[in-house]
């Protein structure tokens, strides 16, 4: 499946879910999809969890949040090293 493709199962449309990027037909969130992922879920698990998507939309989040970090980037602030103590 092309990227095209893949990127044409998201949607944004301000009056469902204040415009943030869903899976096309439900109200599950690129983000929320992501999040689980970001959590350790596997694809096994979310597709349990949300039987109406398919492993396509899953890969479509991917894909999307893939394009929209393409040339944007956010700061992560990181904890300073912790020395080791001997």
């Amino acid at each position: 499946m092309t990227r095209d493709n893949l990127l044409s199962r998201i949607s944004i449309d301000p009056n469902i879910c204040f415009g943030k990027p869903c899976i096309r037909g439900h109200r599950i969130w690129v983000s929320l999809i992501l999040d689980y992922l970001a959590g350790g879920m596997t694809v096994e698990e979310i597709l349990e969890a949300y039987p109406s998507i398919e492993r396509e939309d899953v890969f479509a989040c991917i894909a999307y949040g893939a394009e929209v970090t393409r040339d944007y980037y956010t700061d992560i602030p990181l904890g300073k090293k912790e020395e080791a103590t001997t």
